[in-house]
Order: structure tokens, then sequence, then C-alpha cells
């Protein structure tokens, strides 16, 4: 039976760790992650929500003692220990704070797991979510049908009167920001591509690679998909975009849905296993995917094929360093800073690789951002889920966008979007791009000039 064919249950077997501990399903949080914790308060300059409420229980260190008194018997899942591991933005900051890297994301992710399972949504969060977790991400053409009705409310005259009416105010705030800054739809890769086996280099080829098309990142930022391609094929890459692939399922595992986490991620490993690598283009995704062999630490068969895929993953900005990339020779002239997404700085150790990207396009003046690895507020979905903290860490993060700055590069569809609320909220920063759109935009130039492909790679 194949893995689409597999029925999703939650009906998971008792905890079987021992017989103090309050996690009363299977997956329960790994005591080998919390054992090297000894509360030494390093991770805590790192942590937005420390940073922002001062409070123990919303520290790392705070979150890993808790965890951990579950385990022992001496706190339940309740409530008050749903608070502080949902309050957690997983940003991995406090790991590569952490002398001894105590994996605090894991653990969090792994406490959600139980904190769902013995205290599951109900009412119209419990519908919402499911709607969107099950019934939509997970299903690429309904995904596709979705981003039709936003392509036809942005088309139709709908949403210049909504907006001209006023009709935005009986929103919440955080959303009526977020349909503020909502990025044009267009046509996606999926559709595009839907009957191309194979998307052939520019000129030579050296390489053939895969492509993640992501689920909101083909729907909301298909120009960036796009532009992917484009950087892929000029750089000598033959494109594959596997037609099972689905949702990465990141945001199912920060949800506490690892159930649904799992399956997808089978659906992936089976759909990538002809792929040499794997290109990736969102840094949740990224990250997601190569943690994959977490969520199968007690499932020996597909842990194994779990650790095959992980090592074909590889985010674009890194895959094109690693290769050799050709030096665009076109100019952009803007004054140009950058974001470190949290799942690619400190997920995934991706930092001075899309810098150099950035910085081998002539015209660009580079500007570093102070603290450029602190997070953004976005974390998936939590600027929906915790939309106050979320603008708290935001205010704080646009404190360190320099003034003068034309443009802010980064490498994940969910920072585009929070930093984007950001620029119009404080006025800081202009136009947020993804860094490959950058090198896609002056080879485009150079194409246009007839310079083609035939400049040096920077590797040779």
């Amino acid at each position: 039976m194949s893995v689409k064919e597999e029925e999703l249950t939650n009906n998971s077997p008792p905890c079987a760790s021992n017989s103090l501990s309050n996690y009363l399903w299977d997956d329960h949080p790994d005591e080998n992650k919390w054992a090297d914790c000894v509360h030494c308060g390093m991770c805590l300059e790192s942590c937005p929500t420390y940073l922002e409420t001062g409070q123990e229980q919303h520290s790392p260190r705070g979150r890993v003692h808790l965890i951990k008194s579950v385990a022992e018997g001496k706190l339940e899942v309740n409530e008050q220990f749903m608070d502080p591991v949902f309050q957690c933005l997983d940003c991995r900051a406090c790991t590569t704070a952490c002398p001894a890297d105590v994996d605090v994301g894991g653990l969090i992710e792994e406490a959600r797991g139980q904190v769902r399972q013995a205290m599951p949504l109900t009412g119209l969060k419990g519908v919402v979510s499911s709607f969107f977790l099950k019934g939509l991400f997970p299903h690429p053409t309904r995904l596709q049908a979705a981003g039709g009705l936003l392509k036809f409310y942005q088309k139709s005259g709908l949403q210049k009167a909504v907006r001209s009416t006023g009709a935005l105010r009986i929103m919440p705030d955080h959303l009526a920001d977020m349909e503020a800054i909502m990025p044009e739809i267009k046509q996606s890769v999926h559709k595009k591509y839907k009957n191309v086996d194979v998307i052939p280099a520019k000129g030579s080829s050296k390489a053939q690679v895969a492509m993640l098309k992501g689920c909101i990142m083909d729907v909301m930022f298909s120009d960036i998909n796009e532009s992917t391609i484009n950087v892929l094929t000029y750089n000598g890459n033959d494109v594959t975009l596997p037609k099972n692939q689905t949702c990465c399922g990141a945001l199912h595992i920060h949800a506490g849905d690892r159930e649904t986490g799992k399956k997808l991620a089978k659906q992936n490993i089976e759909a990538f296993q002809d792929a040499d690598k794997v290109v990736v283009n969102a840094a949740g995704c990224g990250c997601a995917l190569k943690e994959y062999p977490e969520l199968f630490r007690n499932d020996p068969e597909w842990h194994e094929k779990a650790e095959v895929f992980s090592e074909k993953i590889e985010d674009i900005s890194k895959y094109l360093y690693d290769t050799g990339y050709i030096k665009p020779q076109s100019s952009i002239n803007k004054t140009i800073t950058y974001h470190d997404a949290c799942h690619l700085a400190h997920g995934q150790g991706v930092r001075h690789e899309p810098r150099q990207l950035i910085n081998d396009i002539p015209g660009v003046n580079y500007i570093e951002q102070p603290n450029a690895d602190t997070c953004c507020g976005s974390a998936g979905i939590y600027n929906i889920t915790n939309p106050e903290m979320a603008s708290a860490v935001l205010e704080r993060k646009m404190e360190n966008v320099p003034e003068d700055v034309e443009m802010i590069s980064m490498g994940n569809p969910g920072c585009m979007l929070q930093m984007a609320m950001g620029v119009q909220k404080y006025g800081r920063g202009g136009k947020v791009v993804h860094t490959v759109q950058l090198l896609d935009w002056a080879y485009q130039e150079d194409e246009k000039k007839g310079l083609g492909n035939k400049a040096a790679s920077v590797k040779e």
C-alpha cells in the first residue's frame, strides 16, 4: 500500500517510557535532548519571548525544565504547561547560543505533539486548524483552487472595493495587516510545468536536481519558484518537479500534529526517492525536510529512509555556492541588507552563502544588519496564532533594519510576509525580496544584453 493510501489515525498507543512520566502517548520528548542542559543561562539573551516577558517559563532553559518535569511525573500536561510550550517561536536561536547544543526546538515540537493528543483543539479553533492543516495544505489541487480564488479577489476589483470601503476594519488587526501586504497571485509552477518532466539547463548540463515546490510558496510566491528554476537552469542544472511531492509538514509539526507530519514526510520521501539532490528555497521547509529522521526515531525502517532523504536536501543559496554559480555582469544599483531566516541560520547553519550571492551582484551596496539572525516573529503561522507576541518581536526586529536600505533580502516566505508588514508599519527597509530573485533579475539583464550565461563560474 502506498503512503497516499494510508489512513491517518490519531489513536496512538500509550507511552511506554517510564512509570512516572505524565506523557501518555508514544513519540514523547526525547530525554537525550535535555540531558546536557545545565541551566547555565547562556540561552536567555537569544530568546525573543524571554526578552519580551522576562519570565523564566518563557525562556529556553525554563521550557526544558518544564518538559523534563512532566517526564518525571512532577507536572501534568495541562494549560499551564501548554502556554510556555506554544508561546515558543521555535526559532532555534537558543541551540546556537547553547554550549552543549541542546535541541530545544526538537523538544518543543515533541512536547506540542503530547499536548495536542492530550488536549486537542475544539470548537472554532479546531475546525479552522483541521481545515488548513488537514484539508488544504496537504492537497496541491485544493491549494491551487484557493490560489485561484485569491487571484480572482485581486483581479476582479473585489480587493479594491474591500479596501476602499473600510471593510477590513471588521477583521482583527493582524489579519487586516496581512491582507494589506498580500503579494500578487501569479501562475504557479505546478500549473505551468504540469506536463513537463524535465526543465532543461540553458547551455550545457552539469547536473540534474529536483526542486520542492512547496505549498504556500507555489500559491503566494510562485514568482520566487520561477526565479529559482531560472537561476538553476542558467547555471547548468536540469530541473525536475516530482509529481507526487506534497507539503513538507513543517506547519503541522510546529502545531503538534505529528501524525499528519509523518504522513506527509513519507509521501515526500517516496516522491523524491530517485533524486540525487533536492533544492529548497524556503528555509522552514528545508529545515523540516532535513529533520525528517527525528520524526521517525522510533521507526527503524522509515528512520533509515529519512536519513538517506535528509542528505539530499540543500537550500538554494548553499547549493549554488557549493557547486559554483555564474557571477552576473549586470548591476542592481540598490542598497540592500540581509535578514537571516531562523530555520536557515540556526536550523541549517547557512549564513555566509546567501550574503556572498548578494555581494557578487555588481552595483549592490550591501549593509550588514545588526542582529540579523534574530527572529522576525513569523515562525510559520505564529503571527496568526500569537499575534501580540509576534508583533512585539517584529517591532524589535525592525529597530535593527538600517534606515537607508532600499531592499531587505531573505530566504523564507513566512519571513517575507512578516517583514513586509514591518516595512509597512514602521516605514523602514523598502522592498522585501528573496535572495534568489536578486540573482535572477541580474541574469535576466545579462540575457537582454546578449551576455548569456558564458561568464566564469565563481568556483572556477
